[in-house]
């Protein structure tokens, strides 16, 4: 757990920003460039002992997605910036959000999103159940896959509330996965 204070607002850095990527069929290239992120990743925290994992659509076979590689990484201490975020930043990496509990990096071509929690965050267990119940699921997978192409059709002046606007459906396709022994 966190031996000093987090950060208490949300910091965007650079603004809100619009959706400007619409979905592509799955690419199995993706897999290739979480590999070289998470080496990348792991060599920049050789120092500290990390969980990394391939989280978001990107990480599902099949399921059409944003060109954007989702990294979850899970660290001791998210207070201890020094620890992850200096050397990440090192590696290349700028910082997009900090916010309580939840540090997002990113490379500066945007298509790789490096989302930072301490570990044992909830959030981690949440992109997890999600991510696993969709590879096993095809009925979910597809309506995932339908919403945000429905939502696709939309404008979206804040990426954001692209993904606020999936919430509803994420939130009802992890239940299905608890109910059905997901953890």
């Amino acid at each position: 757990m966190s031996a000093r204070t987090d950060v208490t607002t949300l910091e965007l850095v650079g603004g809100v920003e619009p959706l400007v990527v619409g979905l592509h069929a799955y690419d199995e290239r993706w897999v290739d460039r979480y590999l070289e992120h998470s080496g990348r990743i792991a060599a920049a925290l050789v120092a500290s002992d990390v969980v990394i994992e391939h989280i978001g659509s990107t990480s599902v076979p099949g399921l059409a997605a944003k060109p954007i590689v989702d990294i979850v990484v899970a660290v001791d201490d998210i207070t201890a910036e020094e620890d992850y975020l200096e050397p990440l930043l090192a590696a290349g990496y700028v910082l997009r959000v900090r916010e309580p509990g939840h540090r997002l990096v990113r490379t500066p071509e945007r298509d790789v999103h490096v989302h930072v929690y301490e570990r044992g965050a909830a959030a981690v267990d949440e992109y997890l159940l999600l991510r696993d119940h969709l590879r096993r699921d095809p009925a979910d997978r597809t309506l995932y896959e339908d919403t945000k192409r429905a939502l696709m059709n939309e404008q979206w002046d804040d990426m954001n509330a692209y993904a606020d606007a999936k919430t509803e459906v994420i939130e009802a396709i992890k239940a299905r996965a608890r109910a059905a022994g997901g953890s």
